[in-house]
């Protein structure tokens, strides 16, 4: 559980192996803070095909808060069986989902620590740097960094994580170890060729737990501000992205419906407009630590909240387990090429995919399909109040589907 919510506030060849084998490996950027946010990811590894000259379609999936409780942190150390930490084995349940996307987004909710330790739990986080390679291992690219939580071991903790995910080689966005990283996008390739598609991922949260930013470094975290925000994604258009997506870290804890601080920034962001194209492509939500409403705004799709990917048991407000803690989605996205010059990239296909985190296992369990062996009534009746919720602001209306 996180505190409360405050309203307002290559080689060329080596990558494409990776791709063919579903990037489960990775090539390590170069060393120290250029690698993130200046280098692109691996050509991508999933759908379409079409010539290396010419734009292709290209799927991008988003996923939620990986966040690890201390019974998360127990559970990677035995499968490790002795040997530091090992987050994959959680995860390997949707690493066929994740690895077939073309670009696969996740959220870092929390810090690392030191290598060795001490790793510790709620309230104050700090995590095995392991996790960047259990991330990388199932498929993930870029992680969004800017949460409630990325000051819980000030500048160090920032550092240390960015550090331990350019080593995994995954790209990340949200928060930053100077100025000039602070303000380069980061930029991802969709796909093969020189005409790929370049994706920027930007990040924000609603607030650091009330601890200040680190003296004389207020770009540490990115924080929510609309004029910013609009700001970032035009200087990510003019640096070549051709898709704009955002990651915000918003929202209610325990609330299932989006609240009106997520309703109207959605509306707004997704209302912005340069040149007669949309600022902001996709926004991608988390922090409620619940599955809330997709839904289409001003023609770009929203992510209210995805929910929770990774988290021990979940304690809510009124002192109780809440399950709806361990339950959430996976989305979908398939980018089809603009008509003409200065169009957007429209979502030709949207979709959620229904997970959940068995807390007894310890294993990340995609529920699409659920199957008929033992526990699937239960896998069942968690799916199908995820889809209620997820459908709740009438996304099926405008083609958003359940995947596999």
């Amino acid at each position: 559980m996180t505190k409360r919510n405050r309203q307002g506030a290559v080689a060329a060849i080596a990558a494409l192996l990776a791709a063919a084998s579903g990037c489960t490996g990775a090539q390590s950027p170069p060393a120290g803070e250029s690698g993130p946010r200046s280098a692109e990811a691996s050509p991508a590894r999933g759908a379409g095909s079409g010539g290396v000259d010419k734009p292709r379609a290209f799927t991008l999936l988003a996923s939620g808060d990986v966040l690890p409780h201390s019974s998360v942190i127990d559970r990677a150390a035995a499968d490790a069986d002795g040997r530091g930490y090992d987050f994959a084995p959680m995860l390997a349940g949707v690493a066929p989902v994740v690895s077939r996307a073309d670009l696969a987004i996740c959220h870092m909710e929390t810090v690392y620590g030191p290598e060795g330790g001490p790793y510790t739990g709620y309230p104050n986080f700090t995590s095995p740097p392991e996790v960047a390679a259990g991330l990388r291992s199932t498929g993930f690219d870029s992680c969004s960094t800017a949460s409630n939580h990325s000051l819980d071991d000030g500048a160090d903790g920032i550092g240390r994580t960015l550090g331990a995910l350019d080593r995994a080689g995954v790209r990340h966005a949200g928060s930053a170890r100077s100025a000039a990283e602070a303000a380069r996008p980061t930029l991802l390739r969709a796909g093969p060729g020189k005409r790929a598609a370049k994706v920027a991922h930007l990040a924000y949260t609603y607030d650091t737990n009330d601890i200040p930013l680190p003296a004389g470094q207020p770009w540490a975290v990115d924080l929510i501000d609309e004029r910013k925000i609009v700001a970032d994604a035009r200087a990510a258009r003019r640096a070549g992205a051709d898709v704009v997506v955002l990651s915000m870290h918003w929202g209610t804890e325990w609330q299932d419906e989006p609240d009106e601080e997520q309703l109207g920034l959605a509306r707004r962001l997704t209302a912005s407009v340069s040149a007669g194209r949309p600022d902001i492509d996709l926004i991608i939500g988390t922090h409620a630590h619940v599955s809330q409403a997709y839904e289409k705004v001003n023609g770009t799709w929203v992510v209210y909240g995805m929910g929770d990917q990774i988290a021990g048991e979940m304690i809510n407000y009124e002192g109780g387990r809440d399950p709806r803690g361990n339950q959430g989605s996976m989305g979908r996205f398939t980018f089809a090429p603009p008509g003409g010059p200065g169009q957007r990239w429209t979502v030709r296909k949207a979709e959620f995919i229904p997970q959940w985190y068995d807390t007894d296992a310890g294993r990340v369990i995609a529920l699409h399909p659920v199957g008929d062996d033992d526990g699937a009534d239960e896998r069942r009746e968690i799916r199908d109040r995820i889809r209620a919720v997820v459908l709740g602001r009438g996304a099926g209306r405008d083609g958003l589907v359940m995947g596999e």
